[in-house]
């Protein structure tokens, strides 16, 4: 079955998460893409855990579906190699420090000169523009300078990193977007142009209302722990056995809760008649309220009743929980690949779900240079030059 993005060609210059994150997903939905990696060294993912058989399961779950390509961009027959790449490319992304392109004489304007259509996507920590746009930074630095920290965890513990790196996963899918955005234009314009996703723009954009609470509310929010500011009640609860969360949006649900409850007397409440009441008299009134039910029942006994009523409602599932639940199942987001050094492994699926022309897992993660010789015959090297190229360290 065809896929959306067969016929793109992407070069990817990327390594760690933030980009390669964004070519996984391109790659996923049928884009060629060819991973660019140093001779003999490869990914600097390559050396993160866990590893199975001295390879990594990292470098193997976000590089699925890619081949890779050796290239010294250091010496002249390795820019060679890329100008030839990137004159049949749709896309070229790159997220090393802001200027490291250009000092090794592969940036936009040069690539352009190449292929005028190409579509040049960068990610870095702080963009293009700006005093701290040539700083180097990780997801932690994002996370920090956003403001996202100081808003997450609970007031006593402090500023809280979020789990996952989401400075990276979110910035390489604002990337892929506006790879697509860029794609559309140009296939009615004929135009290529340059993209410039910063990791601490990204988080900023997400912070929700955070930034309306400065800005229109004269005020600077801190944590509020696993309370939504916005929404009241909103949070998680505990149970006899554990933690639940529930979200209750709207005053409809709030009485479909009290009535869950038994405490019909608290849907006209003054206290809590609408979400802004609700919200003001949260801590300690209204939470001591609702926690004085759910400490009575089990998760079990908690989910069979909340969801009877249509209220939404989770439990804490842990990651090994999540995994093998009927629900990531049945949507297919956890498939198993075969690598040639791991072996049979499971990893995350595609989340995006187009119907017609789906993207799917088909390949596993490369080998390093794997695809050399492939890719540089089609280039119209010969064996020889190939293996020239080898002893030179070019690839």
């Amino acid at each position: 079955m065809m896929k959306a993005l067969e016929g793109v060609r992407v070069i990817d210059l990327t390594q760690a998460y933030s980009g390669p994150f964004c070519t996984m997903h391109l790659a996923d939905h049928g884009a060629e893409v060819i991973k660019i990696e140093r001779p003999g060294m490869g990914d600097q993912t390559r050396d993160w855990g866990p590893t199975k058989n001295d390879c990594s399961a990292y470098y193997a779950f976000l590089n699925r579906n890619k081949k890779s390509l050796e290239l010294d961009l250091g010496s002249q027959e390795g820019k060679d190699i890329l100008f030839k790449l990137v004159k049949d490319a749709d896309v070229v992304c790159e997220n090393f420090k802001v200027g490291t392109m250009d000092k090794l004489g592969v940036g936009y304007e040069e690539l352009k000169k190449v292929n005028p259509k190409i579509i040049y996507a960068s990610i870095s920590g702080f963009g293009l523009t700006g005093p701290l746009s040539k700083l180097p930074a990780y997801d932690i630095v994002a996370q920090a300078m956003s403001g996202l920290m100081s808003i997450t965890g609970f007031e006593e513990s402090g500023p809280t990193k979020v789990g996952p790196s989401i400075g990276d996963n979110y910035s390489g899918a604002y990337l892929t977007i506006g790879i697509l955005m860029a794609l559309y234009h140009r296939e009615k314009t004929g135009e290529g142009q340059r993209l410039d996703v910063a990791m601490m723009d990204t988080l900023y954009s997400v912070l929700e209302n955070a930034i309306v609470k400065y800005t229109v509310g004269g005020f600077v929010p801190g944590q509020e722990g696993n309370a939504d500011p916005s929404i009241t009640p909103f949070d998680s609860f505990q149970a006899k056995d554990g933690l639940i969360v529930l979200g209750v949006g709207t005053n409809g649900l709030w009485a479909k809760l009290c009535k869950a409850m038994g405490r019909e007397d608290l849907i006209n409440n003054p206290l809590y008649e609408n979400n802004i009441k609700r919200g003001d008299n949260y801590l300690p009134g209204l939470k001591n309220e609702i926690e004085a039910f759910t400490k009575t029942k089990t998760k079990a006994e908690l989910e069979e009743l909340m969801v009877g009523s249509g209220i939404p409602f989770g439990q804490i599932l842990n990651v090994g929980e999540v995994s093998e639940h009927p629900q990531t199942k049945a949507r297919e987001m956890l498939v198993e690949v075969d690598h040639p050094v791991i072996g049979k492994m499971r990893i995350q699926g595609v989340p995006i779900k187009l119907h017609n022309t789906p993207g799917s897992v088909d390949m596993p993660a490369p080998l390093l240079g794997q695809h050399n010789e492939e890719i540089l015959a089609k280039l119209g090297y010969s064996k020889e030059s190939i293996s020239e190229l080898k002893d030179k360290g070019v690839i």
